[in-house]
């Protein structure tokens, strides 16, 4: 099945950012979120991204404003059954994702595909609570989803050939590459990225090193581009502290077992760059870490 026009659930940091990309590759988009401000923040940050793309010169003005053409948003979840393929970009809580699920089947068209931009939760689990699990797979991008070249497909136990291939299709056209994953807790990048960062917590924890001495060593000493520590608050502690649940729980190992520290900071309100306090603080001209 060829894919004309594309809804987003959610415009967030993932949501805007695939809707960013799936408009300048040509496609209809419709973006959906509980509130106005959220769908004007969500535009806002696309147009920023586009125009940073301009200034660069990687696309013209005329694409850019041919890709904001193409961006349409809706406050109604129904709405978008009239798309040829749904992408699931909400807080990655299982529960809310069911209910986005539940509530939008009945609208749907026949043909149309579901997918979630889920990083850890079971896509079998997820498409169970839809009718339709041969037309329903995992669509996961990463982030920052316009510099990102990583999509990962994972089909669930019931999805089908077609399906697999008009996603793959899809990332194709988005200048992306795929990679396809089984349908195991937090699939390959989550599964082998965020017990790294969580080992790096407990390192913290158990004061082997402080924040700045950590992030340093593995920038420096194995050559990644941000340290762990920095990594986490990039990607929101809360995300991090779900993940390595999903993990923990759906593995039943004790090595998956998040920090205590890394819980603490969540129950905090300490998720990062997005609250402004993570393992750094934000609020000044530059991130001072917290511990």
């Amino acid at each position: 099945m060829e894919v004309k026009k594309i809804g987003i659930v959610g415009a967030g940091q993932m949501g805007n950012g695939i809707a960013h990309v799936c408009a300048l590759a040509g496609y209809e988009v419709l973006v959906n979120d509980i509130s106005q401000e959220a769908l004007d923040r969500g535009i806002a940050t696309v147009r920023k991204n586009l125009d940073r793309q301009v200034s660069r010169e990687k696309i013209s003005e005329a694409e850019r404003d041919e890709a904001m053409g193409r961006i349409a948003t809706t406050l109604q979840l129904k709405d978008l059954g009239q798309t040829d393929l749904v992408i699931e970009a909400a807080t990655e809580r299982e529960t809310v994702k069911v209910a986005i699920f539940e509530d939008l089947v009945p609208h749907l068209q026949p043909h149309t595909i579901l997918t979630s931009n889920t990083s850890s939760i079971s896509i079998t689990r997820l498409a169970s609570r839809t009718d339709r699990p041969e037309k329903f797979m995992g669509f996961h991008f990463m982030n920052p989803v316009p510099i990102m070249q990583l999509v990962e497909l994972i089909r669930g136990i019931a999805t089908d050939e077609e399906t697999y291939k008009s996603c793959l299709q899809v990332v194709d056209n988005l200048g992306k590459t795929a990679a396809s994953a089984e349908d195991f807790p937090a699939f390959i990048v989550n599964r082998i990225l965020m017990p790294m960062i969580n080992e790096a917590v407990y390192t913290l924890y158990e004061g082997v090193g402080n924040v700045r001495s950590i992030d340093e060593s593995m920038k420096l000493g194995a050559n990644h581009p941000m340290g762990p520590l920095e990594l986490a608050d990039f990607i929101g502690l809360d995300t991090c502290l779900a993940i390595m649940n999903v993990l923990h729980d759906g593995l039943a190992d004790t090595k998956y077992r998040p920090c205590p520290l890394l819980t603490k900071y969540v129950e905090a309100g300490w998720l990062g760059r997005k609250s402004q306090r993570g393992f750094y603080d934000y609020r000044g001209e530059t991130p001072v870490p917290t511990r």
